[in-house]
């Protein structure tokens, strides 16, 4: 079928949280506070990591980079929110939508990856601690980090280029802070099954692959754990994993609270706000998580406040 009312697209209208103008300033003290906390929070925990030579370790390494992974993410999507607020326009380019859209898809399918090397990371530690250093080696911890980098853009450089090929009616409004694929598919007047089966089949990939190592690391890891024989030493084993579990909780959590909330929803306003507890939150607790969870990073960050200019 032809498309009707087809157009020549320019840009999208991201609709935000609400369009009441007495709401704005508050709107855009909470996106930048949020924001400035998650770059803030990141920041020390990529410089905690790097300058402290007891925190080079495989642990760390991907924490790190998932700390940057969340940096990225949130300016992805902050940054245009505050700038459509201040200059009082809901407008997006369709190449910066398209863009944004992609980015988001990078880093999101990144943060996934992450969280399941980091779960496997947990698992060689606690589950086979003699071989551990052998195992995850820098060479093998690099290489997973690639690998995860690599897979998550091929998946978000093909959905992007298949929402390339769509046709966009007159009505170009997007009922979120940033361009979320399946509402800018939703926008098409073209045929969409094969967008929807790619979403399906990315979903399942980018969700339930990684969904599943966690929850088998963790089987295992609790199995490790129940065998020890002392409730010290079992405390201890968990310790090292708490952090880790607690941000994965908070971003599995949040996520499906973004699923429900589009199931069983339909106003535009909750969606956004479930999409933003997914989108922003996580990135922003994350490092308070693993600063107050953490013994070794918590005096990482002493170190790193309290060291002289002549030392860093």
């Amino acid at each position: 079928m032809e498309p009707r009312n087809h157009t020549a697209v320019s840009e999208f209208l991201l609709l935000g949280l609400t369009d009441d103008p007495a709401l704005q300033p508050l709107i855009f003290s909470l996106f930048l506070s949020m924001y400035l906390v998650t770059i803030l929070g990141n920041l020390l925990i990529i410089l905690a990591v790097s300058s402290d030579a007891h925190l080079h370790t495989p642990m760390y390494f991907f924490l790190s980079n998932l700390s940057l992974t969340d940096i990225c993410i949130s300016t992805t999507t902050i940054p245009k929110t505050l700038v459509n607020i201040q200059a009082h326009t809901q407008s997006i380019t369709y190449t910066g939508c398209l863009s944004q859209l992609c980015f988001v898809l990078i880093f999101g399918g990144l943060e996934n990856c992450l969280l399941a090397v980091m779960a496997y990371d947990r698992y060689v530690a606690i589950c086979h601690p003699l071989r551990y250093m052998v195992i995850m080696n820098p060479r093998l911890c690099v290489l997973l980090v690639l690998l995860c980098l690599l897979v998550s853009t091929v998946n978000a450089l093909l959905h992007t280029l298949m929402v390339l090929r769509l046709s966009f009616c007159t009505a170009l409004e997007i009922p979120h802070f940033f361009c979320e694929l399946t509402q800018v598919i939703t926008l098409s007047c073209s045929d969409i099954l094969i967008n929807n089966l790619l979403v399906f089949w990315g979903s399942i990939l980018f969700a339930g692959v990684p969904l599943s190592g966690i929850i088998f690391s963790y089987a295992r890891i609790v199995s490790s754990i129940l065998r020890i024989p002392s409730v010290g030493g079992r405390y201890k084993a968990f310790s090292t994993c708490g952090s880790h579990l607690s941000v994965v909780s908070l971003f599995y959590g949040t996520g499906f609270g973004v699923y429900m909330s589009s199931a069983v929803s339909d106003s535009s306003i909750k969606n956004v706000v479930a999409s933003m507890m997914y989108m922003v939150v996580p990135q922003m607790l994350n490092p308070f998580i693993y600063s107050l969870r953490n013994k070794e990073m918590k005096g990482a960050l002493g170190h790193l406040f309290t060291a002289s200019p002549s030392s860093l």
